[in-house]
């Protein structure tokens, strides 16, 4: 194990991993007080030969960008529960790895339901590892040796139990479906989210209409930019309560944005106020001149038992076929296919064949449901 703090000693394991044909990654990071994630720690591990490696990278104490050439090579990166580790690699070196295997992704095709790394290490490698402490700060310097020697455990079993994973996923005939599922999870942190669709993230703001939805459109917008502009949690530039009560009143003058709920002082320091209200006079021209966004079809009435049905139905699938229930589908995931909506989750690719058929059938009166000692089941229907 080396802690990496100059560019020559970066340079070194950038020149090392380029000769495996797949490494281990985890980062470690803080976003509590901040928009954007900040990178305390990069680990990787690889092996060469039978030697094993691990560098502890220092983003505080050398520039990682150069570790792109790592992540755009054709070696696989081996991770457990990417999705935030991608947003940071993203941040810090302008890509993410072009090629990856997400260790509980991958597991949860096995019946692990989004297993930690030490359960999985326990579970299919027979590893137990120290626990460390999750609430520690990354950010302060020197690093002690109980952090890097945590860290350093996050990358340490990850070649082994990638091994034991596509053992089991192989004997299964799974295995197609886990690195559908892990391509999906890597492209999708890559296409983040636009701030004119932010206010679709407000459960309250997503029953607004007419003037009230421009509003909440435009002023979300503002929050989500001003909040990456001046790298702050968006709930300190505005707490939601603020951006619907705005949507609401529509105020024109600071007098009324200062009396409306959720609104304080600190939320209007500087030239936020003027903007505001600019967000505010944008929504209201927004609502007049422009359709509000396509929504998804809405569910009809006689179908809403169903989404319980199914449910059920999942659930029990799960566990008759050792895959995790939420991986296959969420209620949110059901209640777009019954609803007719073309982009539908469970329309598409593994989920398709495994649930989203079979509930067709069911709504179309093809299939029935039938309790079996203590099992659900969708079985074909015959007509006499």
């Amino acid at each position: 194990m080396q802690l990496i703090t100059t560019s020559d000693e970066l340079a070194d394991v950038i020149a090392a991993v380029a000769t495996v044909d797949r490494y281990a990654l985890d980062t470690e990071f803080h976003r509590e007080r901040t928009y954007f994630p900040q990178v305390a720690l990069i680990q990787i591990g690889w092996f060469e030969g039978s030697t094993h490696h691990i560098a502890l990278i220092d983003p505080l104490a050398v520039d990682v960008a150069p570790l792109a050439e790592v992540l755009d090579s054709d070696a696989l990166c081996l991770i457990h529960a990417a999705t935030q580790d991608l947003e940071v690699l993203d941040l810090a070196c302008g890509t993410v790895p072009k090629h990856m295997f997400d260790t509980q992704v991958a597991a949860g095709f096995l019946g692990v339901s989004t297993g930690s790394l030490s359960t999985l290490l326990q579970r299919f490698c027979k590893v137990d590892v120290a626990k460390g402490d999750r609430l520690t700060d990354w950010l302060k310097r020197p690093l002690t040796d109980r952090q890097l020697a945590y860290a350093a455990t996050d990358v340490e079993h990850l070649h082994a139990l990638h091994d034991q994973l596509m053992i089991g996923l192989e004997k299964m005939d799974r295995t197609a479906w886990a690195l559908e599922e892990i391509e999906l999870h890597r492209t999708r942190t890559t296409h983040r989210r636009p701030p004119e669709e932010a206010a679709s993230r407000i459960k309250e703001a997503r029953s607004l209409r007419g003037q009230a939805a421009g509003v909440a459109r435009s002023v979300a917008a503002w929050r989500e930019r001003r909040a990456q502009t001046i790298d702050v949690p968006v709930r300190q530039v505005l707490p939601d309560l603020g951006v619907v009560a705005i949507a609401q009143k529509a105020p024109t003058t600071i007098e009324q944005l200062s009396n409306t709920r959720g609104v304080d002082k600190r939320h209007l320091r500087s030239e936020a106020a003027a903007e505001l209200l600019s967000a505010v006079a944008a929504g209201k021209r927004l609502a007049e001149t422009e359709p509000p966004p396509k929504k998804a079809p809405d569910l009809p009435k006689e179908l809403r038992p169903v989404v319980t049905l199914v449910s059920t139905w999942i659930a029990q699938l799960g566990r008759d076929e050792h895959l995790d229930p939420t991986l296959i589908a969420t209620r949110s995931d059901i209640e777009a296919l019954l609803a007719g909506d073309d982009d539908a989750r469970l329309l598409r690719g593994w989920r398709a064949d495994l649930v989203g058929e079979p509930i067709r059938r069911l709504v179309d009166g093809e299939a029935a449901v039938a309790f079996e000692r203590g099992r659900l089941l969708l079985e074909p229907r015959f007509s006499s």
